[in-house]
């Protein structure tokens, strides 16, 4: 139906949004046992919630890598584009970011547990004994894998991009094509620093806390509540970056919340180029009349 939607980078946009639906539904929870001060749902709720949690993280990093490394070949490779970015591949590299999330997402939910701990219970991930060594590796592998080598990827990608444009006034022989490449490449730039400004805080936060430095006093508390939150607030701030950024989601948007509307439009719209059509055949009659051969 919005055949203009159908684009490597939407189909990456709907994978961000996905991932983000997800993570959103686990807020009530989250919520509450931050409110209560203790997990109220139960063993296998934590479980399903823990493992969202890791599976909306990675995939959203690996995501927003996947569209920066999508950037890079429109603009530094537009050639190779044409056989590279197509929706089909899309769609497998997103099925192959959800099979290497899984690699992080799966063993969060066997180790998740409700354990009870001073009286209160807690929904956490149980690591393997030792667990003086092992909280140190996976908190170690989770900032790398989830944070450090993706954010160093983007990086480089956005930085040969950059060079790319200021070295090239016509990427690709059209003024429009040109304009419609630097503003998804503007769009796909914003939502990755944002995604690096909501996450660097919690993911610095917990890989500190790995290490052994544990949050006691009310401040810490207060900055682990916050930097906790902010990361969160990125699934919430995505939708509303596209809305104010991507024209033709705006446009598809509004088709499809206000379908009446859009179909009143279309019809005034053929209808002024039926009169615009009219005069301009009649006023060709007419000079015919006044100038014959």
């Amino acid at each position: 139906r919005f055949t203009k939607m159908k684009t490597a980078t939407n189909i990456y946009i709907f994978n961000l949004a996905l991932a983000d639906t997800l993570c959103l539904m686990t807020l009530p929870f989250q919520g509450t046992d931050t409110f209560l001060g203790f997990w109220p749902f139960g063993n296998v709720l934590c479980k399903i919630a823990i493992s969202i949690d890791y599976y909306n993280m990675f995939t959203s990093t690996f995501t927003l890598t996947m569209m920066s490394v999508d950037r890079y070949i429109a603009i530094c490779h537009p050639i190779k584009a044409l056989d590279i970015r197509t929706p089909h591949k899309a769609k497998v590299v997103n099925v192959c970011i959800w099979a290497l999330a899984s690699v992080f997402g799966i063993p969060a939910m066997v180790m998740g547990s409700a354990e009870n701990e001073n009286n209160e219970i807690d929904c956490l991930i149980k690591l393997p004994s030792p667990v003086d060594y092992w909280d140190p590796v996976f908190g170690i592998c989770v900032f790398l894998f989830s944070f450090m080598i993706p954010v160093l990827i983007i990086t480089i990608c956005y930085s040969l991009m950059i060079r790319r444009l200021k070295n090239v006034r016509v990427l690709s022989g059209s003024k429009e094509k040109d304009r419609n490449l630097r503003r998804i490449t503007r769009m796909v730039l914003v939502v990755v620093a944002v995604f690096i400004v909501c996450w660097t805080p919690i993911q610095i936060f917990v890989l500190v806390q790995c290490l052994g430095a544990k949050a006691e006093s009310e401040l810490e508390l207060a900055i682990s509540c916050f930097c906790t939150a902010l990361g969160y607030a990125n699934s919430s701030l995505n939708p509303v970056l596209y809305a104010f950024l991507d024209e033709n989601f705006k446009a598809c948007f509004k088709k499809f919340c206000f379908p009446s509307a859009f179909r009143t439009e279309l019809q005034m719209s053929n209808r002024m180029c039926s009169i615009a059509k009219d005069v301009a055949y009649a006023c060709k009659n007419s000079e015919g009349t006044n100038n014959p051969a």
